[in-house]
């Protein structure tokens, strides 16, 4: 779960967090967000949500239940959000994609497309029209949910923890840890060089590229394209839709 506070008083074009904290989203003790938002209550705040994880929100609206207070809570839908959306459901994409694409439209050149890399707990590419039209993309794993896989579907394989996975490992593996953080990597690396190719062959003119999420940096140079790295686009969009939604 990732958490940012914005100055509701803010003038910046593109709103980025005064700041953030992240909660394992299995975590039971909401503790660390009580300390975070510090002499600040709960209820002195617009909540404003952007979820694919059920089972956390749900921790978190009974963690906001429980303060006693009400809050005002708004969980955000496609319908909510300042962009459009071209494809059959709308609905059904997940709202932190949608939420790259509304931060997207507000830092891309006018008239010009735009591919979003997500790299977290999915990778995700998607594509932007000339007009800012999301016309949707790609979902493959992420580079931890791989390595999970590599634990839990083998035998002798070990897991493979992100922190080792924070830059890029040699291609050649001498050992089987070593090869496991290759094909980890410079998989992932692969897959999103190939799908921003693709994706920006269904557009005319030259995309531009946005890179978010927990590995990001490290491969922010090595998507075969001039990549802008920016760490908070969701939480961006979601103070961009916050904002809409009044």
């Amino acid at each position: 779960m990732k958490f940012g506070r914005f100055d509701r008083q803010s003038t910046q074009r593109f709103p980025e967090p005064d700041n953030t904290l992240q909660i394992a989203d299995d975590a039971l003790d909401m503790e660390p967000l009580a300390r975070w938002l510090g002499d600040l209550a709960a209820h002195e705040t617009s909540w404003v949500i952007g979820t694919v994880n059920r089972p956390a929100t749900t921790r978190l609206l009974d963690w906001l239940s429980a303060q006693g207070t009400p809050c005002r809570v708004t969980l955000l839908a496609a319908g909510d959000l300042p962009l459009s959306v071209a494809v059959e459901r709308p609905d059904m994409v997940g709202i932190d994609r949608l939420l790259d694409a509304v931060a997207a439209n507000c830092l891309r050149a006018p008239h010009r497309p735009a591919v979003v890399v997500d790299v977290g707990t999915a990778i995700t590419v998607d594509l932007l029209s000339t007009d800012g039209v999301f016309l949707g993309g790609a979902i493959a794993p992420g580079i931890a949910m791989s390595a999970r896989a590599f634990h839990e579907f083998t035998d002798l394989l070990p897991l493979i923890g992100m922190s080792e996975l924070t830059s890029p490992p040699p291609a050649l593996g001498t050992s089987t840890i070593e090869a496991m953080r290759s094909g980890l990597f410079w998989g992932a690396v692969g897959a999103a060089r190939q799908l921003i190719e693709c994706l920006a062959a269904e557009v005319s003119g030259d995309p531009e590229v946005f890179l978010t999420g927990g590995a990001g940096p490290a491969v922010a140079k090595l998507l075969g394209r001039p990549a802008r790295h920016v760490p908070h686009l969701t939480l961006a969009g979601i103070a961009l839709s916050a904002a809409e939604t009044g």
